[in-house]
């Protein structure tokens, strides 16, 4: 198998595994050839080879395989440090995102690489993300601990990434001598198993507990897992306690992850946490508007008419990854059939992507403007209280939840504060029968849905 098979066989793995795990698991493996039917793979760490072949080895060797039916096994090893000697010669850049503990030697923690697009230059701001953007900025200064930790919430695509590596490029950059580690909370979990079974738990401590910035992704994912909790949980305390910066993000507020301790519930909830809005039409806009700028040096031919950005803007409305994505087809497609950038090669090139993005409205987003629409809290909103100028915008909003999402009763329930399915059921019959006779209502209802359309 060359290197360029096993650059083939990497793109096919990215369209099966996802781009987050070919960029954490895959891309990082350097192929050092194959022997005996034996392919072997260069990896940073034993634990990254060890997870490797435990979650990907079956469909590594299968697309092998199919390259060179004699491939029978795979290998990984981690390459032997090179004498200092070797080093002055050639430097090798300083990895940003691993850290080494002096208590444990050369253990050290497997990290996420950076994605080098990931950049504060490359996040356009806008009204939904201004607070999470400023608060990102101000950690990455890497001045005294102002909040901790820093957690930032969001749906999928809105920025909670990007920003997690714009902090850990500024850090880099700007403060060289801070130990950073960046990496998901699968990660983390996969690594204290590994100590478990190794019996290393002391280096994993002192790994952990040795950094000045830990930066934890998708954080709801050690939901559910007592001992990663349970060890999650003293790691948070000492570095807490040593005023070590934490960040930390997920899906969803502290409060709204499942099975998750009521103890690191709380600990997540002392700082300041952050929610990145679903994006407005104007953020989008301003997106697409950056990104054309960078595909104007790659295709500096192609004409791109009016309009097209501001059809892209109003119809892929909930990911900006999709929404990103889109245009780099687009402009790859348009260079390749040597055509402008109209509407109609716009919706002729894009229309899977348009039927996959058609609006679909989230319970959050309904609650969320309900409770503007009324002046009311959005915890009042999902609250206990009973009075009626909390009672009906609650029937209102769940009424909404049934008619816009495909959601069930008894999830809509849980999601106003634990609420039983026939309480859900008898709140949208009664707005039901107001709606037919109460214009007010009637008027509410309807503006409301327009507006969540949009």
């Amino acid at each position: 198998m060359t290197s360029d098979d096993w650059g083939e066989l990497k793109q096919e793995l990215k369209q099966t595994i996802g781009t987050n795990n070919f960029t954490t698991w895959i891309d990082p493996l350097e192929l050092e050839g194959v022997e005996n039917g034996v392919v072997s793979f260069a990896v940073p760490t034993s634990f990254f080879g060890s997870y490797v072949s435990q979650t990907f080895g079956d469909q590594i060797l299968f697309k092998a395989k199919s390259i060179n039916p004699e491939i029978s096994r795979l290998n990984f090893t981690v390459p032997q440090r090179r004498s200092p000697a070797s080093r002055a010669a050639k430097p090798a850049p300083r990895p940003a995102t691993s850290a080494a503990s002096a208590a444990a030697g050369d253990a050290r923690i497997p990290t996420a690489p950076l994605d080098p697009r990931f950049k504060f230059e490359t996040f356009v701001v806008g009204k939904p993300n201004e607070l999470a953007h400023a608060a990102a900025k101000r950690v990455a200064e890497g001045g005294p601990v102002t909040f901790n930790p820093l957690f930032l919430y969001g749906g999928v695509g809105l920025g909670k990434t990007h920003l997690m590596h714009a902090i850990a490029w500024d850090l880099h950059a700007q403060r060289p001598e801070l130990n950073v580690v960046y990496l998901s909370a699968e990660q983390f979990m996969y690594r204290f198993v590994q100590a478990l079974r190794e019996r290393k738990m002391m280096d994993f401590k002192e790994m952990f507990r040795s950094v000045d910035v830990l930066m934890v992704d998708d954080v709801q994912f050690i939901a559910g897992k007592d001992s990663t909790q349970e060890e999650f949980f003293h790691t948070f305390n000492a570095l807490v306690d040593q005023r070590k910066q934490i960040i930390i993000s997920a899906d969803c507020a502290p409060g709204e992850i499942e099975n998750l301790e009521e103890r690191i519930r709380s600990r997540l909830q002392c700082g300041l946490v952050v929610d990145l809005h679903p994006t407005n039409y104007e953020l989008r806009l301003g997106i697409l508007q950056s990104k054309v700028d960078y595909y104007r040096d790659q295709y500096p031919d192609l004409v791109l008419q009016d309009g097209v950005l501001e059809f892209l803007a109003h119809r892929i409305t909930k990911n900006v990854r999709v929404l990103e994505g889109a245009l780099t087809r687009l402009f790859a497609f348009a260079s390749l059939v040597g055509q402008e950038i109209s509407l109609e090669l716009t919706q002729d090139c894009l229309a899977d992507v348009l039927r996959a993005s058609e609006r679909q409205v989230t319970i959050e987003e309904i609650q969320r403007q309900v409770s503007d629409h009324y002046n009311i809290r959005l915890s009042d909103l999902v609250g206990p209280k009973r009075l009626r100028v909390y009672a009906r915008p609650r029937q209102v909003a769940m009424f909404l939840c049934k008619q816009m999402t495909s959601r069930s009763l008894p999830e809509i329930g849980r999601r106003f504060g634990g609420r039983d399915h026939t309480t859900v059921m008898h709140g949208v019959r009664r707005i039901e029968e107001l709606s037919q006779k109460d214009v007010q209502i009637a008027e509410d209802i309807e503006l409301l849905r327009r507006t969540l359309e949009e």
